[in-house]
């Protein structure tokens, strides 16, 4: 490799590659038509540098005015190069941050060892965080710390170790779900059309895409958290009965084939969407409450009803960045079939559809009074939704994906507590 070689990259915020050198070209060994818009210059990167070290090198850039060191860069074919890299923050014409450029040499006296970033024992941690996207699990913390709030405002007692192992076997379910659905859309080609996405709400968790791990080893984790899923299961069963199984059934199938073929129903027209709400919501509150109780309580469905059209909300505005690479793979979200200006609205109605039920079911005495403390939560949504109507195609979006996060998991908790000490 001639040394003379100088690589010149520039990114937007995101990291989408906006130019590409001749020097780039010859380094890293891809054409402008295949990374300009397309590409990310983490993908140039092994995963775990990435995670470990160069978020911490971007803000040192930004905070610097630069930021310079040596690292191992990753050629289109796979081999590792030794790096020298000078990264600094580009700006528009009103000295807002924009993006990085990136300024790299090969180092022909060094070897990859030589100059590759440590890995630490926290970095290796937050790679499993990632692949798994355990932050993600308050979707099914929420469900089921409502549906004990329900038993116990029925009047049974909650035993707090059968509440542990009911959580425990639903976040399995869960990470099952999570990474089966990162192969998957991997295998059907709809993660690496997707150029738009925006980590870590959509386009799922970018761990087979970043080298964090192999498509077999993302189908071999979901597998194995599914197997450990029964396993927790089979005491709630004996405890609880079979509803137990049928509901961790309806789970296993609607979370597997989300988006595995062939049901694929995350491609269906908004099946996908509906699928997720009632398990997030009603049938995960039920299931949870049938544990403490020993019966399907139809208070514990009714108490689902927010909460499932909440998880359906968070599930709704993180489609919006993933629509050109879903459009192109036969994906059919919501958003895909009405296009995302005019998908805006069905966002509006799951809000506003949460806040009404709550209303209506502390009204009617379904429960105490107390539980519309959960409304003030309504603001991350009223937030969300000004985000979204200008903001639906940009990156931009994200406070919104955010704040439908935020959304769920307040008004879950301040209703689970309004339910409990009412």
């Amino acid at each position: 490799m001639n040394k003379k070689i100088k690589s010149i990259i520039t990114c937007d915020l995101d990291g989408k590659v906006e130019t590409f050198s001749e020097g780039a070209q010859e380094l890293f060994g891809y054409t402008p038509e295949e990374i300009i818009g397309k590409g990310r210059v983490s993908d140039l990167s092994d995963g775990q540098v990435v995670l470990g070290h160069v978020v911490n090198w971007l803000k040192e850039s930004v905070e610097k005015g630069a930021w310079e060191g040596e690292t191992v860069f990753l050629h289109k074919d796979g081999h590792e190069i030794p790096c020298q890299i000078k990264i600094t923050p580009t700006k528009d014409k009103n000295d807002t941050h924009i993006g990085y450029c990136g300024i790299t040499s090969p180092l022909e006296d060094k070897t990859p060892d030589d100059v590759r970033p440590h890995i630490n024992l926290m970095t290796k941690i937050f790679t499993w965080l990632v692949i798994m996207r355990l932050p993600f699990l308050t979707a099914t913390i929420v469900p089921i710390l409502v549906g004990a709030a329900v038993a116990n405002f029925m009047g049974y007692d909650v035993s707090l170790g059968w509440l542990g192992l009911t959580l425990l076997g639903g976040s399995l379910l869960h990470i099952g779900t999570n990474t089966a659905n990162d192969y998957f859309d991997h295998t059907s080609g709809t993660d690496e059309a997707n150029y738009n996405y925006m980590v870590p709400y959509s386009g799922g968790s970018r761990s087979i895409q970043m080298g964090l791990i192999t498509p077999k080893g993302m189908l071999t984790v979901s597998l194995v958290t599914f197997a450990l899923s029964a396993v927790v299961g089979v005491p709630l069963i004996q405890k609880a009965g079979m509803d137990v199984l049928w509901l961790g059934l309806i789970g296993f199938v609607s979370g597997f084939f989300y988006t595995a073929p062939p049901f694929r129903f995350a491609a269906r027209k908004g099946l996908g969407e509906l699928l997720i709400g009632l398990s997030f919501g009603p049938l995960m509150v039920a299931g949870s409450a049938l544990v403490q109780t020993g019966q399907i309580l139809p208070q514990a469905l009714f108490a689902g009803i927010p909460i499932g059209l909440l998880v359906a909300a968070i599930v709704y505005v993180n489609e919006f960045p993933d629509h050109d690479g879903d459009k192109a793979t036969g994906k059919n979200t919501l958003i895909v079939v009405f296009g995302p200006e005019k998908a805006r609205f069905g966002y509006v109605l799951l809000v506003v559809g949460t806040y009404v039920s709550i209303t209506i079911m502390a009204l009617n005495g379904t429960f105490p009074m107390l539980s519309l403390i959960a409304l003030p939560a309504g603001y991350f949504g009223v937030r969300a939704i000004q985000t979204l109507y200008q903001y639906y195609n940009d990156r931009l979006l994200l406070p919104a994906n955010a704040g439908t996060i935020n959304m769920h998991l307040v008004t879950g908790i301040l209703f689970c507590i309004g339910i409990w000490a009412g």
